[in-house]
């Protein structure tokens, strides 16, 4: 499919703020002195008054939100997903998914798409880390069109969610009329073949996987599988009944991702061939976005072989 880019999920974060600060006067906004990069400072140039610097300390950011969700605000805390997951995760295990507190946690820059910035912020590990987070939702957004939805509606959706956003501008990859709820994953294609399950930046290549397959004789399925936590059971039930191969692909260490999720779904309620595109037991290097994806195996070609690999076919 063509590549056309829209907006990177972090620019529609910022919108999307404003709108729910609009409709809802006890949602406030922390952030960990990372505002212009995360999109947060779109929220406080509109309610400066509910918008808290808490300077570059994400544990505190983290027990400060607990704090306010206590008191009955709705937090959202952002920073880049590296810093706000990993230094912040003893706190938002007591704070705030022991008690199941209505905060919102943004994770910015996910994955290795950040680029230049190299290993340190470049987080691999936040999806394994936030689902194991008993009552948290997790999300990952694959474009501007899915992630206005979807992050309006976690600031609706009462308790903890993660959600993590992305640093370039994103494919896009879904109509403008197609609906989008929590907790239920959108197939873009119909194939009888193999389904690939994708989430955030890889349900791009995944679509483009289906044609070159497609274009040998193999029918594939494509779901962008946005929520991670809660899984879409059924969706993922029928097509495994349907196609009897599945291929995971996701921007995300192979431990604890989506790929764990879904393997430990089917192997509960449908047993079937799998293979799975992920990020191996390696934290990647400083580069260039596209450079990275195809250095790390997470591109479209790589989704094929692992298609082909799963069918049986060379």
């Amino acid at each position: 499919m063509e590549k056309k880019l829209g907006k990177a999920t972090r620019d529609v974060y910022g919108q999307v703020l404003v709108e729910l600060g609009k409709k809802h006067s006890n949602i406030v906004v922390l952030d960990a002195d990372l505002s212009k990069s995360t999109k947060s400072a779109e929220f406080q140039k509109v309610f400066p008054d509910r918008f808290f610097n808490v300077g570059i300390m994400e544990a505190n950011l983290a027990g400060v939100a607990s704090g306010l969700a206590a008191a009955g605000k709705i937090p959202f805390i952002s920073s880049f997903a590296s810093f706000l997951i990993c230094k912040s995760y003893d706190q938002l295990r007591m704070g705030v998914a022991f008690s199941g507190l209505n905060v919102k946690v943004v994770g910015s820059h996910g994955g290795i798409s950040v680029g230049e910035d190299g290993a340190s912020q470049m987080s691999i590990e936040d999806i394994a880390l936030t689902t194991t987070l008993p009552h948290f939702t997790v999300l990952m957004p694959a474009d501007e069109v899915s992630a206005y939805p979807l992050i309006f509606q976690a600031g609706e959706h009462n308790g903890p969610v993660y959600i993590r956003t992305c640093r370039p501008k994103a494919p896009i990859v879904h109509s403008p009329n197609t609906k989008f709820q929590l907790g239920q994953g959108v197939k873009l294609c119909d194939g009888k073949d193999v389904t690939i399950v994708a989430c955030g930046l890889l349900v791009f290549e995944a679509l483009q996987a289906a044609e070159s397959l497609a274009a040998e004789g193999i029918k594939a399925s494509v779901i962008d599988m946005h929520t991670i936590k809660p899984l879409d059971r059924s969706l993922l039930v029928a097509e495994a009944k349907k196609t009897g191969h599945v291929v995971v692909a996701e921007e995300h260490t192979l431990w604890g991702g989506l790929g764990s999720a879904v393997a430990r779904v089917l192997s509960q309620e449908q047993p079937c061939k799998m293979e799975f595109v992920a990020i191996q037991d390696t934290y990647a290097e400083s580069g260039a976005p596209d450079e990275l994806l195809v250095k790390y195996g997470l591109t479209s070609p790589n989704i094929v072989a692992a298609a082909k690999q799963v069918l049986g076919k060379k």
